[in-house]
């Protein structure tokens, strides 16, 4: 799959709640990072969901190079 664009070069932290769902952005157009707001409509991006199993604080990628499947931050960057 391809990689959606760079959105920004550093992670965002995000306290989630426990059971709550998240929209991870994967194509890197919202204007609303990390977070998904449509802007992918009409290409081949869907966002990723994320389900809180507990309430935490978690990072999530806005680079878009991510290998973690759940959207949260790997280091990957650290490369760019």
């Amino acid at each position: 799959m391809q990689k959606g664009k760079i959105a920004g070069k550093t992670p965002i932290k995000v306290s989630v709640e426990e059971g709550k769902k998240y929209a991870w952005c994967t194509c890197g157009e919202s204007a609303n990072q990390p977070f998904c707001d449509g802007a992918h409509r009409g290409t081949e991006f869907t966002p990723t969901k994320y389900i809180a199993t507990e309430s935490k604080d978690v990072h999530f990628c806005t680079c878009k190079q991510t290998g973690n499947e759940m959207g949260l931050c790997d280091g990957a960057h650290k490369s760019l």
